[in-house]
């Protein structure tokens, strides 16, 4: 079994998030959670992950539920059939920054709390979020960039690589969805909350087309969730070495760093100016390698427990439980009750 495919997991603080307004309107819930798949076992259980293919059914199904493609998360939102409208503008610009100041003024034009600039500079360009001064949550900034980096990657066709992301708000538990979806060097608690990255970017030309708009829509939110990632950086090598291989194949950290062409000290010091070791990538590969086998495959707990790299199946719920905080056989019936 290769997880070459696997597309990673979402933690389920992002699940608390989404849901967050819509509960705190007494909106029924439940059939959003149906559609997602997701039961309440699984929302119950703080350190549980979910296959981002589950949250992306559940972020389209909330979206039609609230008419909101924003979530609630500002006084205006964002009715639904927005994102394709602001699409359809954008696809039509001449090239980058074109593109994005258009994006900036349809989101201005529709949200009340939050407003977009683009600065650029010589070398570097930055997309500022301003928040009226009143603090938000972080949910709420981390949504608006993916509608608009993941837009502005799909319009040149291409990962924009970003060089750093602040926020003014507190860090959350797990801040690993961000650093995988935008850039490891994020900062929070800063003065504001913006990303930067080089300002040549703003000069490539858009490489799609009106045409492609309706395919760019029906992949959606997926493709802004999970597409782009920050592929240059050494975990995202490291994960992508570690993935065409079976776990109980993964080499030792000198091994791979003589795949990598580097010694073992860099490659480890690296991943640890990445906020990462060897170790805790190996450890949540094989957490979301187990979530998707135990929610798509009609394996045994045993057989996943082979296929994850563990000798011993005891050992496999030891550690999946630690992963997720509940056991694999409860995460099984959780995920497929609503199949």
């Amino acid at each position: 079994m290769k997880s070459a495919g696997l597309k990673g997991t979402v933690s389920i603080e992002l699940v608390h998030e989404a849901i967050r307004a819509a509960a705190l309107r007494n909106m029924d819930i439940s059939g959003v959670l149906e559609i997602a798949r997701l039961d309440g076992d699984l929302l119950n259980a703080p350190r549980a992950r979910i296959p981002a293919a589950a949250y992306s059914r559940m972020w389209v199904a909330l979206a039609d539920l609230m008419d909101d493609e924003f979530f609630g998360l500002d006084s205006h939102g964002l009715r639904r059939g927005s994102y394709a409208l602001m699409t359809r503008a954008a696809v039509s610009s001449e090239n980058l920054e074109h593109a994005l100041r258009r994006i900036l003024r349809f989101l201005h034009a529709t949200l009340d709390d939050f407003r977009g600039e683009l600065v650029r500079s010589a070398d570097e360009a930055r997309v500022i979020l301003h928040d009226g001064g009143v603090l938000r949550r972080l949910f709420g900034y981390g949504t608006w960039f993916i509608l608009v980096h993941g837009l502005a990657c799909w319009l040149v066709h291409r990962r924009i690589p970003l060089r750093e992301m602040r926020f003014r708000c507190p860090p959350p538990v797990d801040d690993s969805h961000y650093r995988t979806r935008f850039c490891e060097n994020l900062k929070f608690n800063a003065e504001t909350t913006h990303i930067t990255f080089a300002s040549e970017l703003l000069d490539l030309k858009i490489a799609e087309s009106p045409q492609t708009v309706d395919n760019f829509l029906r992949a959606a939110p997926a493709n802004l969730l999970v597409k782009y990632r920050n592929d240059s950086s050494t975990g995202a090598q490291v994960r992508h070495r570690l993935r065409s291989q079976m776990p109980d194949a993964w080499p030792e950290l000198e091994t791979l760093a003589q795949e990598l062409c580097v010694s073992g000290t860099t490659l480890q010091r690296r991943l640890q100016q990445e906020g990462l070791s060897y170790q805790r990538v190996k450890d949540d590969l094989r957490r979301d390698i187990a979530i998707d086998l135990l929610s798509s495959a009609t394996l045994t707990v045993a057989e996943v427990a082979a296929r994850t790299g563990f000798r011993e199946t005891s050992a496999f719920h030891r550690a999946f439980k630690k992963w997720t905080g509940v056991s694999p056989g409860s995460y099984r019936s959780s995920a497929h009750t609503r199949d």
